[in-house]
């Protein structure tokens, strides 16, 4: 992957704002409604073309498709893994009871703390047989589209969100599996083709796992060392997954999975860095913009990073509608570089602004207005930086 040799790169986390068209469709298909799938694929890799076409336009280094194919950025893999069957009734949401409701009830009842629109979908998913990968098909489409808009917009290098192991057993009971032990790690055989397929098709591997540091938020019944332990077996089960690809081709992605709300809950980054830095990838994509978590920049001084280890810290944030002012966005980066060496550092965002398909918390303009101000921001930086 691309280092910031002589400027500070960008890119972002993955999920994009789709069409308001591609959203309607998609969601017909998840209700089980007739579509057109030659007209449903065409609109996906029109709306890659067109996402890929935007970032360039901008002034992103390192793009992606936005995630226009995917109705989330996790509950895609139902779709991509044999042994799941679909049952009655919607996928209970694991922060019904999470620490921040416990503490914040009224405003987790209340409007305003929806954390996505109402196009949402919780299919229940429960895993009644052997986890396999049947996915092939549609990945193959997917990395085609991206590969064809990349090729189009002359794009430098380009990213691909990949679920972790650990989300897919968190979002989807196991009825088959003796342990949580032995789903976690077939779930991470099986996800294996996915990534190993991106990576072999020229593109960097971008692996999601917010549950990694949210599973502290879900679980008020556990203590920071028992999330721990069960953090330690997950990046066992994601690091078998990723066994024999080169590190300096994957990023490591995670967050809070809170957007809008208080976020006093949030685990602390001191006390999982030493975990998140065991995944075997070159570089990792963190939460560094919110105020919950600005301050935390100087915990990456202090912890042992490897010499080629690259930080994507968020310079912009999905947890406002506040367009971050870039010169904010190049002090953000300056500080980042003063910590662990301005080569080491590329411009990125929280997390990803429609993680749903037809999330709207943060209205695409105001998206968009967030990137410019962060490559502006990644430019201000530089000048400094490098003294121009």
């Amino acid at each position: 992957m691309q280092r910031s040799t002589d400027r500070i790169l960008t890119t972002h986390v993955g999920s994009l704002p789709r069409p308001d068209d591609l959203v309607a469709m998609m969601m017909d298909r998840l209700d089980g409604k007739p579509v057109d799938e030659n007209a449903y694929n065409a609109r996906v890799a029109q709306a890659v073309q067109d996402t890929v076409r935007h970032q360039v336009d901008m002034g992103f280094d390192v793009v992606n498709d936005g995630e226009m194919g995917k109705p989330s950025f996790i509950t895609y893999a139902a779709q991509r893994l044999d042994g799941l069957e679909k049952r009655a009734g919607s996928r209970p949401s694991p922060f019904a009871t999470s620490r921040e409701t416990i503490d914040y009830p009224e405003f987790y009842q209340s409007e305003a703390a929806k954390q996505v629109s109402a196009p949402r979908r919780r299919a229940l998913m429960v895993c009644t047989g052997p986890i396999k990968y049947k996915g092939h098909d549609r990945l193959k489409t997917e990395l085609d589209d991206l590969a064809a808009a990349v090729k189009a917009a002359n794009a430098t290098e380009a990213f691909v969100p990949a679920i972790a192991p650990s989300n897919i057993e968190t979002t989807t009971p196991n009825e088959h599996y003796r342990t949580p032990e032995d789903y976690v790690f077939a779930i991470a055989e099986a996800m294996r083709e996915e990534y190993k397929a991106i990576v072999d098709a020229g593109f960097l591997l971008q692996i999601d796992d917010p549950f990694l540091v949210t599973y502290y938020i879900t679980r008020p019944d556990l203590g920071i060392a028992e999330c721990r332990k069960w953090a330690e077996v997950r990046v066992e089960a994601l690091n078998a997954a990723l066994a024999g690809l080169p590190a300096d081709r994957i990023r490591f992605h995670t967050c809070y999975s809170v957007n809008m709300g208080p976020r006093t809950n949030d685990m602390q980054l001191k006390d999982i860095i030493d975990i998140i830095l065991k995944v075997k990838a070159g570089a990792v994509s963190f939460e560094a913009s919110n105020p919950r978590h600005e301050h935390e920049f100087e915990e990456w001084g202090k912890a042992k990073l490897a010499d080629d280890k690259i930080l994507i810290p968020g310079v912009i944030t999905q947890s406002t509608v506040l367009v971050e002012h870039p010169e904010l966005v190049a002090q953000r980066l300056e500080r980042f570089a003063g910590v662990v060496g301005r080569e080491r550092v590329i411009a990125g965002a929280d997390c990803g602004f429609a993680s749903f398909a037809g999330s709207n918390e943060v209205h695409p303009s105001i998206v968009w207005a967030k990137f410019a101000a962060l490559v502006e921001g990644a430019r201000i930086a530089s000048k400094t930086l490098w003294k121009k």
